[in-house]
């Protein structure tokens, strides 16, 4: 920035001193990142003192094309107004801007004239550039978060624990984030430049940059590709050619790179959860505090009548017609980001649902969200944005219906608590759990839940499912939680509440789903009949081999059980459902001896193969997370290199090892 004809001969942004006030170090150390509603100083290198009458005045430009220009006050004025002052000492001259809590955040370049008595510009410096981020530590910020713990988590923290799995048996899954990695503030900007509205019109985009429920919006719309230029192309039926599976994703940063070196074209492929933590990494680098959600059985209500009707066929199995249906899926993630809601009455700031998964339209887009979970808890559904969508996910009623062959409906189940369990995410003091389901919805059969449903247009009515179906027979469906390769018992159990012994059909089915219920193939089915006495109970022992289930289930490994019950007397025929997850065998790591900074590192890596023949060719992947396993600690490590000796792992035995070496 040397300019050695002029009054300025050079100017020093300061970076280390700002970035650290601002804590921006993590993005960058060199280049001048700062947060709005915050002041920061740059230094003048001066050749002469300011000439007698002559005063500087400071220029802001925005924009690719300059398309925003701001001129910065001398002095202090209103709030919303970038003002800034001077001090002279010596050759130097330093000045300090103070930038509006809600200012327009991106990338600046200031312009500093040296102006005459008449108002003629004598000499221009205009080769300073900077970047601006929100700021949740700013009171005046609407991003602004009180928490200093919280803080650490939802914006500083780069490695995290998704959630995934079924309510019975939640699994955990670390993911890195990296939104402090080389370039990724840049890719998030890129992405932001690529949206419809930033193509369409770039000076209303960039005016609508200072206001996070647009900037979030937008984020959301664009971390899928559909109808845009997005980052990530989903893909549901197991079939990745062409790309990498979603299951494969360890971390968001050779996402967020592939899609920018490739000219903002789709990464393949995404599910649910490599959408969300693309979202997080992307708002937590632009500083929006922002948390992974999971939520289990979720619901999918295509036609918004808070119900997810599920038909079924006279042998239990899915209705195929072509037509989108309502689904209810294992888990489902989405982010939660915290601002004011300005746009709203008062009562809806706070946590704010975002969900980047690209499942309905809203206002032309694949976007869901900001919808404040205040608004699902009490049942507003009025309440900007697709809080209809939304609630339905967390309450939703379940109802099975067999379709005979004349066409005629019958319902066999209705389940009004099934929806919307154990809501998680990552605690802020560890790699642990938090449940934060009363965040969003009462207790179940509590006053308020009634009230809130009954806000929200959903009737409340005696449910009939496996729990409290009508009549003396109950059923139920017990199971352990097997490990992949293994055989297995599910029991099946039917009590008779009753005086009289009961006689009735009962049909079992087997099937492997997808975690979003598509259906993969029938692994087992008997139809019994049974005879229960009074006040007994009559348990049936499903015995599923490894060869019943291997060559359908999908890489998530989830099984669904239907038992459907049919007895003479009985009012209707009664039906359960459990979902039964497959646990993949766990890794051992272990490191002999010490491990110091900068120095390789030998990991031994083992499993116990539980299936009935030997494995090869496997690999293993390692990813930046892995530092923490291998207690190496350093400042900023860019890649895990893997070398591997490879060895049969044959039934029963964990005799594969790997060497891992970590460098910067």
């Amino acid at each position: 920035m040397a300019n050695h004809n002029g009054l300025i001969n050079d100017v020093d942004l300061r970076s280390h001193e700002n970035n650290l006030a601002h804590r921006t170090r993590e993005i960058d150390r060199e280049r001048l990142i700062v947060r709005r509603g915050q002041p920061f100083s740059i230094t003048l290198q001066c050749s002469k003192s300011l000439p007698p009458k002559h005063h500087l005045e400071l220029v802001l430009h925005l924009g690719k094309r300059d398309e925003v220009l701001i001129k910065v006050q001398k002095e202090r004025g209103a709030g919303d107004k970038w003002w800034f002052n001077q001090q002279r000492a010596q050759d130097e001259m330093l000045l300090t801007l103070h930038s509006p809590a809600d200012a327009i955040i991106g990338q600046y370049r200031l312009a500093v004239l040296m102006m005459s008595p008449d108002g003629r510009i004598l000499e221009k410096t205009d080769k300073i550039k900077f970047h601006l981020l929100f700021n949740p530590w700013c009171k005046d910020d609407v991003v602004y978060l009180p928490d200093e713990s919280l803080l650490q988590e939802y914006v500083m923290n780069e490695d995290g624990v998704i959630y995934m799995g079924t309510w019975d048996y939640i699994k955990s899954n670390p993911w890195n984030y990296g939104q402090f990695e080389d370039y990724v503030m840049d890719i998030c900007f890129e992405v932001l430049d690529n949206s419809k509205d930033a193509l369409k019109n770039s000076k209303m985009d960039v005016e609508h940059r200072y206001d996070p429920v647009y900037v979030s919006r937008v984020i959301t719309a664009m971390v899928n590709s559909n109808g845009d230029r997005g980052v990530l192309t989903g893909r549901w039926d197991d079939s990745y050619s062409g790309g990498v599976p979603p299951y494969r994703w360890t971390g968001s940063v050779p996402i967020l790179q592939q899609w920018s070196k490739a000219g903002a074209r789709a990464v393949k492929y995404g599910q649910c959860w490599v959408f969300a933590a693309v979202a997080c990494t992307a708002l937590r680098c632009l500083g929006i505090p922002t948390r992974l959600i999971t939520n289990f059985s979720s619901a999918h209500d295509v036609d918004g009548n808070l119900s997810i009707d599920i038909l079924l066929n006279e042998r239990l199995e899915p209705l195929a017609d072509g037509r989108k249906k309502d689904s209810s899926w294992n888990f489902h993630c989405w982010v939660e980001s915290w601002m004011k809601r300005d746009d709203l009455p008062k009562g809806y700031d706070g946590w704010q649902v975002l969900d980047p998964t690209p499942q309905e339209l809203s206002d032309g887009e694949f976007c869901c969200g900001p919808c404040p979970v205040t608004a699902i808890k009490e049942g507003n559904l009025g309440v900007k944005y697709d809080a209809p969508f939304v609630f339905a996910e967390v309450n939703a009623d379940i109802i099975h219906w067999i379709v005979q062959r004349d066409g005629q409906r019958k319902k066999v189940s209705v389940d009004q608590s099934g929806v919307g369990r154990n809501i998680s995410t990552k605690s802020v003091y560890g790699d642990y759990r938090d449940d934060v389901t009363l965040h969003y919805k009462y207790p179940e059969g509590s006053k308020e839940e009634r009230e809130v449903y009954e806000k929200a247009g959903r009737k409340v009515t005696e449910p009939t499912n496996g729990s409290a179906e009508p009549g003396h027979l109950k059923l139920s469906i017990k199971h352990a939680k097997p490990v992949f390769g293994t055989d297995f018992d599910v029991i099946v159990e039917v009590k008779n509440e009753g005086s009289r012994d009961a006689h009735a059909k009962l049909t079992m089915l087997v099937m492997a789903v997808t975690y979003h219920s598509l259906h993969r193939g029938e692994c087992q089915r008997q139809t019994i009949s049974v005879t229960v006495p009074a006040h007994k109970a009559h348990k049936e022992v499903l015995r599923l081999h490894y060869d019943d289930y291997a060559r359908y289930v999908s890489e998530h490994h989830p099984m669904r059980v239907k038992a459907f019950l049919e007895a003479p007397g009985e009012n209707e025929p009664i039906m359960t459902v459990a979902n039964i997850p497959l646990s993949m065998p766990e890794l051992l790591v272990q490191v002999p001896g010490k491990a110091f900074v900068w120095d390789q590192v030998t990991a031994y890596i083992s499993f116990t193969n539980p299936l009935p023949v030997a494995l090869k060719g496997g690999v293993f992947t390692a990813a930046r997370p892995l530092r923490s396993m291998l207690m190496v600690t350093y400042l900023r490590a860019r890649r895990c290199l893997l070398s591997s000796y490879s060895h049969p792992c044959g039934p029963g035995s964990g005799s594969s090892w790997w060497t891992f070496t970590v460098i910067d």
